[in-house]
């Protein structure tokens, strides 16, 4: 029998994709403001994996991805897909996007982003969020699926992420000390 219990807390994690440089910065802070502090701000990252964004919003399209220093419950992850996706209407020309936000978090064992796209491989969460476990850590590394996007194939990409589960895997056991001294008390 399994005893059901909590999960541990997750580190929120957002891909931002715009030809927008400017508008790239405005909705990091926005997030920050919403989410806490950033720990993690990459450069700006030329995208060129698909042509699926660039017929929304032109060519020389970049891509910045952050972290949050704030861990939160997965279970907040579809009301920061609503919120991301309220900021790219606000931010929209029309009916086309101007910038692209991808939600997700990194947990001890996988790299999960929220969608709207429902697949086989995609469970509903809720309010027409859909959770894509886009990689999974094994083998001391972070493995892509079979339908795992091409940009998040990349090397370069697994190699950033796993920089960024050192640094949540410390902020886990530090809270999970926390709450062990918590419990003592």
């Amino acid at each position: 029998m399994s005893i059901l219990q909590q999960p541990d807390p997750v580190k929120l994690v957002a891909s931002l994709l715009s030809t927008e440089r400017g508008l790239i910065s405005a909705v990091t802070g926005f997030l920050a403001e919403r989410y806490g502090k950033t720990d993690y701000v990459s450069a700006l990252l030329p995208f060129a994996f698909t042509e699926y964004y660039r017929k929304e919003m032109g060519p020389g399209l970049v891509r910045r991805f952050i972290a949050f220093e704030t861990l939160i419950h997965p279970a907040d992850l579809p009301d920061i897909k609503m919120f991301a996706a309220e900021l790219e209407q606000q931010s929209a020309a029309g009916t086309k996007r101007r910038i692209n936000i991808d939600p997700g978090y990194i947990a001890v064992g996988h790299l999960l982003l929220a969608t709207g796209k429902p697949y086989a491989h995609r469970p509903y969460l809720r309010n027409g969020v859909y959770a894509d476990v886009t990689l999974i850590y094994r083998d001391l590394s972070f493995r892509p699926q079979e339908w795992t996007y091409p940009d998040y194939r990349d090397q370069s990409m697994i190699d950033m992420l796993s920089g960024i589960r050192k640094k949540y895997l410390k902020q886990l056991a530090a809270a999970r000390k926390e709450k062990e001294t918590e419990t003592a008390e």
